[in-house]
């Protein structure tokens, strides 16, 4: 288990690494998560030495939002204060996360959908 946490970890390294060398506006680990992809697709191998400490770390998942939990009691006043910005901002946020996916649902089901026979045109 300890290779394998230890490789998870080194990809989440080298995702800070590389997003403070290219001064990326993207979180670290989120590039090692890429990374850890592009490896994967690359040595499929690799995946039975990673997945059985990654399903025991998924079990675990929820042990790690309690920091944030934390963080979120500890600034609670703060939050109610900010409770219309923060309440406008997640609306406005969750209907442009929807209308741009489906956008790009309706693109791509135009784009991919067969083409009609002269018969069934109106």
């Amino acid at each position: 288990m300890i290779p394998a946490f230890a490789t998870l970890l080194v990809f989440q390294l080298l995702g800070e690494a590389l997003v403070r060398a290219l001064a990326v506006p993207v979180p670290g680990p989120v590039v090692g998560m890429a990374l850890l992809l592009l490896a994967l697709v690359a040595r499929p191998a690799l995946l039975t030495g990673l997945k059985p400490t990654a399903q025991t770390l998924l079990q675990h998942l929820s042990l790690l939002f309690v920091p944030a939990g934390v963080g979120v009691m500890l600034h609670l006043q703060r939050l109610g204060d900010e409770v219309l910005a923060i309440g406008v901002a997640l609306v406005l946020s969750t209907l442009v996360g929807l209308a741009s996916a489906a956008l790009t649902m309706a693109w791509l089901m135009k784009r991919t959908a067969p083409p009609r026979s002269r018969q069934e045109a109106p």
